[in-house]
């Protein structure tokens, strides 16, 4: 997009109740040169941050399966998703939060993570810049059980299984989680297990 493709930026708060929702309508400079008058809404909850643990002895991987609304109410019927670890920015910092929710969620404590890419979501509505990274895992750095942060409701069930394994539920359609699909493809395609 070019400079000067976007004026007279208005934005409406509708909503503030878990993050923000807000009603923006804007001047869009077209490409025959008219100007015109659009009218979006824009979800902002924060960046996030999200991470695949892998082991490479045991050619393992390590994701979550926990319960999330939107997806009930779009015809998943029991709610639960199976997903790589995640979590929303805290302080602005993706290696800092991604470690905190790596202990909190799977109970493994880990120093190294390595960023390999970065994504925009959904950016027809949802203004968060997801932080990818990958990490390696041992037994011996598990510190506790998981499960989640206990003022987060979150209810984590930490699993373990092979690559193989978790890409065969992409294909059934038991693993259905975009950012969780990105990465265990960035595994496959980055040959990480060979």
């Amino acid at each position: 997009m070019k400079n000067g493709t976007v004026r007279n930026v208005k934005q409406e708060l509708l909503s503030d109740n878990w993050y923000t929702l807000n009603k923006v309508t804007f001047e869009y400079h077209r490409e025959d040169g008219q100007w015109e008058t659009q009218v979006r809404e824009a979800y902002d909850r924060g960046n996030g941050a999200v991470i695949l643990l892998y082991n490479l002895e045991s050619k393992t991987v390590v994701l979550t399966r926990q319960f999330r609304m939107p997806t009930y109410l779009n015809g998943n019927t029991d709610g639960m998703m199976i997903e790589a670890c995640a979590g929303i920015l805290e302080k602005g910092n993706a290696e800092e939060t991604i470690r905190m929710e790596v202990e909190e969620e799977t109970g493994y404590k880990i120093e190294n993570v390595e960023k390999v890419f970065e994504s925009y979501m959904s950016p027809g509505s949802v203004t968060e810049i997801l932080h990818f990274f990958i990490g390696e895992y041992h037994a011996d750095m598990k510190v506790g059980e998981g499960g989640g942060a206990d003022d987060e409701t979150e209810n984590i069930e930490v699993l373990e299984m092979t690559l193989s394994k978790a890409l065969d539920m992409v294909n059934t359609g038991e693993i259905k989680d975009a950012k969780t699909i990105m990465l265990l493809q960035y595994a496959q395609l980055q040959n990480l297990f060979d």
